[in-house]
């Protein structure tokens, strides 16, 4: 963008921020004064908007038997947020994430928890159906691959509301261990006043970190005959948005081995561990976000009614990351490389600054650019119900579906070069006050060509052509029987049957040809260099590196330079199948007294699962196969069936007219996930063969685990809800979850025929890193508050207290923490709305958080504190126009390791602004 365009973008943000500081600062008193009537008359009010959403959340909580929070639209077509992972941030006992695994977050939420656990014990449903996925990031495809849903794939304007199933009940689908959440869209015959309604909307965002504005649209229109008994609804949505994340990463820790040569000169560097890498990271992406959904209403006959609806939706990710890195696992070399100049500094089990020597020859930086054009997550299903009142005390409901989604990377285009050859390097860490700093002596890194010489080839690596399938196809049969014996109210059964499968059977692992070694085959036409306002973070690293275009790449990566021949260069470390058939049985007796109601019953679920997971082998193992570059495998299928019986009870009791009680139990389960079923087993074979008598010593390795059981817990709620004025609430809930089988890391023993210099088919034992069923709990309780201090102001507020811990297969010393358990969350909101303007305010707080493992280190999210705020203008029953602000603190994502001394990233995304003008008719 030129200087003129810069200008005006400039102004356009500043003249949002104004807007939005604005709505902070509306006072009371003009609230009050903007609603009272001019003329001196009592004037009906009418309720719309944001306060109705409220309301209506309100009512559909304090009537459910079961424990529930529920977030509901404003309007058709518009959440009180762009994205719905935002709005059930504001929900207490949910938390989000802005990245699906262990990526580092980005400016919008993707992952949704709940009560301290991660994401994959969340189940999420549309309409109380499941709904496959993909993901768009590669590690999220091949990497850590959870069962969540990314949000990024389901847009707000499909949403009438959000229900939070916090207890379990028998009818529920399975597979939410802290919970579900059933994403509910409209229907035509049931949602829709009139027998004709259009709604368009068209805006844009303007992200500030990249400077750029982007289009966003979306349509509704619904349509139903004057006798009530045919609809149809079609909703549309295309969505752009440039992203631009600044960044300092450290890939992870190593440790300098006991007794290697540094620890032997420098003892109290003995088991103390230093960064893997660390680097300036430079990512940018276009994301376009298009699709649909059509939904068919028809009742044959009035006692039966037909709904047929169809959903895609397609998110293209093309991304390109940069990262300019100190190589510290090259020359430390686990203390087997170069030893660090006197002055160096020890905090803790970290050596947190170190200056090393020139050393000619020595690698001391690598520099990867890699872009990834055309990455892609889909999102499909369509799905038949079928509700039919066979008599007055008699109800069938059936649902008949299929859901499909991808997870693409077509491509990785990418250079590896090595800056700083022979230059020395020094680093420095500080916590997570301020990002580490480092160096690579007197390496130029604003150039390609220093001095005039090219910077030396390191590699080109990366897989190709994956495409992970995600699908499931689903059958129910429900009923319900009308008992009304006295507080015996009805009887309900069902059953259901779901066939899923998440597969990736393709993953080209590129390799440069001799050529593509050479600097003479680097791109030729020029270079750029990062932007001048890249953030440091308080840091002194290198600034204004160079980088080629992802075009440049591209051509870079041509097949004179790149070899991805689909069987010699076959990643088979990135394969893997996971084929889950399930069934499953309810019955659940419902009671309802003057002043009270609850419900009991029973789940029974089978889970028949076969793990395909890929194994090194000897080249004489038969079956192995020989023909990979990455080392002969063998594929090894493991099949196990589970069966598990689900209680579960609420109760609701209305202690006084505004004071209701709430008691719950139940027994909650949900799969592994699928990497931690298919990971690819490496295996390192012991050097010798045991002598005659003597035990085999076992070799070592890692793998996935196939045999890993459903992940099982015993929930309990209790709480109180105090409705004591219109649109307000006072409630406390406490809630603890015993979890079974809860995924963890430990060690575990298995044998495997094995063929190679010492062995010739003999079963041997391997003592491998693996995932294992363990223990946990967690226990906390969630406060809410709300309250309208008039008709048009009010205040949202919650807090949630979340305690997590492993409680067993914890190694001595080792770490306990459950992944995503924060124990701090809290939401404040202020809200201002009359017949035409609208205001809202909202800060969300998370505590620090364990994510898991990168690198084989830990991986744990600082505290972080989002600001948002919405302004809303209605002109007339027409038109409106609104503008919404995100991440307006621009807040600082940290990361860290086993503890603050080990900062693993610091990121920046800076905020977001959406202007978006919208018609109804």
């Amino acid at each position: 963008m030129n200087r003129t365009g810069d200008i005006y973008m400039n102004r356009i943000a500043l003249a949002v921020k104004s807007a939005l500081g604005i709505a902070m600062l509306v006072p009371p008193s003009l609230a009050l004064a903007a609603t009272a009537p001019d003329n001196g008359t009592l004037e009906e009010i009418v309720v719309t908007g944001y306060r109705k959403s409220v309301e209506q959340s309100l009512e559909a909580k304090r009537n459910s038997t079961e424990v529930v929070d529920v977030v509901t639209a404003d309007d058709i077509g518009k959440m009180p947020d762009k994205n719905v992972a935002d709005s059930l941030s504001r929900v207490p006992g949910v938390t989000v994430s802005s990245a699906g695994a262990t990526e580092g977050g980005f400016d919008e939420n993707d992952r949704v928890s709940m009560r301290g656990t991660n994401p994959s014990l969340t189940q999420t449903l549309i309409d109380g159906h499941s709904v496959a996925a993909g993901d768009w990031f590669v590690l999220d495809q091949t990497g850590t691959v959870g069962r969540s849903v990314s949000y990024t794939l389901l847009p707000s304007e499909i949403v009438s509301k959000v229900v939070v199933q916090k207890s379990s009940s028998a009818e529920l689908v399975e597979g939410g261990v802290a919970g579900s959440i059933d994403i509910q869209t409209r229907k035509p015959l049931e949602d829709f006043s009139k027998p004709f309604t259009l709604e368009a909307s068209a805006g844009a965002v303007y992200a500030d970190l990249p400077s750029k504005t982007d289009p966003q649209f979306s349509a509704l229109g619904a349509w139903k005959n004057d006798a009530n008994n045919f609809g149809v609804m079609l909703q549309l949505f295309y969505e752009k948005r440039d992203l631009r994340r600044d960044g300092i990463e450290v890939l992870g820790y190593d440790t300098i081995a006991p007794g290697s040569p540094i620890a032997t000169s420098n003892p109290d560097l003995s088991g103390v561990q230093y960064p893997h890498e660390q680097g300036a990271a430079f990512f940018t992406q276009t994301r376009e976000r298009e699709g649909g959904l059509v939904d068919f209403e028809f009742k044959p006959v009035d006692n039966d009614t037909l709904d047929l609806s169809a959903f895609s939706s397609k998110l293209t990710a093309s991304n390109y990351n940069r990262n300019y890195l100190i190589w510290g696992t090259h020359f430390i070399n686990n203390g087997f490389g170069q030893a660090p100049l006197p002055g160096y500094t020890v905090a803790g089990n970290t050596l947190t600054s170190a200056t090393f020597a020139p050393v000619a020859g020595t690698d001391y930086g690598v520099y990867d650019q890699i872009s990834r054009p055309d990455e892609v997550a889909t999102a499909n299903f369509v799905n038949l119900d079928n509700t039919w009142n066979a008599t007055d005390k008699f109800t069938l409901f059936g649902q008949l579906g299929y859901s499909w989604g991808d997870g693409k990377t077509p491509n990785q285009n990418v250079s590896e070069t090595s800056p700083g050859i022979g230059t020395g390097a020094g680093y420095q860490l500080n916590g997570i006050g301020s990002g580490p700093s480092f160096n690579l002596g007197t390496q130029n890194n604003t150039t390609p060509n220093p001095g005039g010489v090219p910077v030396a080839f390191g590699w080109i690596f990366g897989d190709q052509d994956i495409d992970v399938k995600d699908t499931e196809t689903w059958a129910k049969l429900d009923g319900a029987f009308k008992i009304d014996n006295n507080a015996w109210q009805d009887l309900k059964f069902g059953v259901r049957y779901e066939k899923h499968d998440r597969t990736n059977k393709t993953a080209i692992g590129q390799g440069p040809t001799a050529a593509g070694q050479s600097p003479d085959a680097y791109p030729q036409d020029g270079f750029s260099n990062y932007p001048s306002n890249f953030n440091t973070f308080g840091a002194n690293i290198p600034t204004g590196v160079w980088y080629w275009s992802p075009a440049q790449l591209a051509a870079y990566n041509s097949p004179a330079n790149v070899n991805r021949d689909p069987v010699g260069r076959l990643d088979w470390n990135s394969l893997f199948e996971v084929y889950e058939n399930d069934s499953a049985a309810f019955v659940q007796a419902d009671f309802k007294g003057s002043n009270w109601a609850g419900n009991l019953g029973l789940r029974y679920v089978r889970t028949d699962e076969s793990v395909v997971t890929y194994t090194a082998a000897g080249a004489a193992q038969p079956g192995a196969i020989t023909t990979s570059a990455f080392g002969p495998f063998v594929p090894v299928n493991t099949k196990n069936t589970y069966n598990d019986v689900l209680p579960s009870a609420n109760f609701k009791i209305d202690v006084a007219p505004d004071l209701v009680a709430r008691f719950a139990a139940g027994e909650t389960m949900t799969r592994a996930d699928y990497s931690a079923l298919g990971g690819f087993t490496s295996l390192s074979p012991p050097g010798a063969m045991a002598a005659p008598g003597e035990p085999q010593p076992h070799g070592s390795g890692s793998t996935g685990n196939p045999d890993l059981a459903p992940i099982r817990s015993t929930n309990f709620d209790a709480g109180l809800e105090w409705y004591f004025a219109k649109h307000s609430l006072l409630s406390a809930t406490a809630f603890y979850m015993d979890l079974r089988n809860y995924v963890s890391y430990g060690t575990i023993t298995k044998n495997y025929v094995t063929y190679s210099t010492v062995f010739n088919g003999e079963s041997v034992p391997y003592d491998l890193t693996a995932p294992i069923n363990a223990k946990g709990r967690v226990g906390g309780a969630e406060f809410a508050y709300q309250q309208a201090f008039t008709e048009n102001l009010g205040v949202i507020t919650n807090y949630t207290y979340a305690d997590g811990k492993q409680t067993s297969e914890v190694p001595p010393g080792g770490d306990d923490r459950l992944v995503g358990t924060s124990k701090n969350t809290y939401n404040l909101q202020g809200y201002f709305e009359n017949q035409h303007f609208s205001a809202r305010v909202n800060y969300t707080y998370r505590s620090s958080f364990y994510s898991g493992l990168d690198r084989s280190t830990a991986f744990t999210q600082y505290n972080i504190g989002t600001l948002s705020a919405s302004l809303g203008y209605t002109i007339n029953q027409n038109f409106s126009i609104t503008l919404d602000g995100q991440n307006l603190n621009n807040p600082t994502l940290k990361y860290y390791a086993l503890n603050e001394d080990q900062p693993r990233a610091f990121y920046k995304n800076g905020s977001q602004y959406y202007l978006n003008f919208r018609y109804k008719l």
